[in-house]
């Protein structure tokens, strides 16, 4: 049982569900530090992708997660920041390339063992937001706070079609759709920690929602759980 003071909050859903950016301002709003797990499995697969390190060669990829110098920071305006030891990757994660890759990496046991890890220091002491798709279930099966997000395939295929369209990159709504789909059934059937809700977990639905409101039904939810730590602490003392 976790005597955190403040909470570790777990944010699961599939890809488009919106976890990362109702994350990172859920953290910013209630105070917490925000963490992306995507990222780090990213930056494995950006380290894969510099290195010419091909997806064949599990071994040198599980290598590569093992090494893993990563860490978060926030801005004074709120932008999160990722870095690999003293480089700035934020931008450079966001790259299709690194995207196309890093589902496939994130099915390697070895490295999510790796990740997991690393993962699970960053909650030692509580007080913080991690997002992914096994934070709930795998990484912090005890998180004073679990949620998990969900979003229709063809809403989540919207969103990330716009926002390729905003960033300039052509590609039709039915290409996006089906990368939505796949990856979703990757996400669901692999081994190593498939993507599913815990069966203590808030289910948030987005659809239809705005991030504003999403963003205050968790940090209600962060909220509640800060008062029935605070209780729990007088009732120790």
């Amino acid at each position: 049982m976790n005597m955190h003071n403040e909470p570790i909050v777990a944010i699961d859903g599939p890809a488009g569900s919106g976890k990362s950016t109702v994350a990172a301002l859920a953290a910013r709003v209630a105070g917490l530090q925000f963490i992306s797990s995507g990222a780090m499995y990213r930056a494995v697969a950006l380290q894969a992708l510099r290195g010419g390190v091909g997806l064949a060669n599990r071994e040198a990829i599980i290598a590569l997660a093992a090494a893993l110098d990563i860490s978060f920071t926030t801005d004074a305006d709120g932008t999160i920041r990722t870095f690999i030891g003293s480089e700035d990757v934020t931008e450079a994660l966001r790259a299709p390339a690194v995207g196309q890759i890093s589902s496939v990496i994130a099915a390697i046991a070895q490295v999510r063992e790796h990740l997991v890890d690393k993962q699970r220091q960053y909650g030692i002491n509580g007080g913080i937001v991690m997002e992914g798709r096994d934070i709930q279930t795998v990484v912090f099966p005890d998180a004073e706070v679990k949620i998990y997000l969900e979003a229709s395939a063809e809403e989540r295929a919207r969103r990330r079609w716009k926002e390729l369209r905003a960033k300039g990159v052509a590609t039709g709504y039915t290409e996006v759709l089906h990368e939505v789909i796949e990856r979703d059934r990757q996400d669901s059937e692999r081994d190593a920690s498939p993507m599913r809700a815990a069966t203590d977990a808030v289910k948030l639905n987005t659809d239809g929602r705005t991030i504003d409101q999403v963003v205050a039904d968790i940090v209600q939810l962060i909220r509640d759980k800060r008062s029935m730590l605070a209780e729990n602490r007088e009732m120790r003392d």
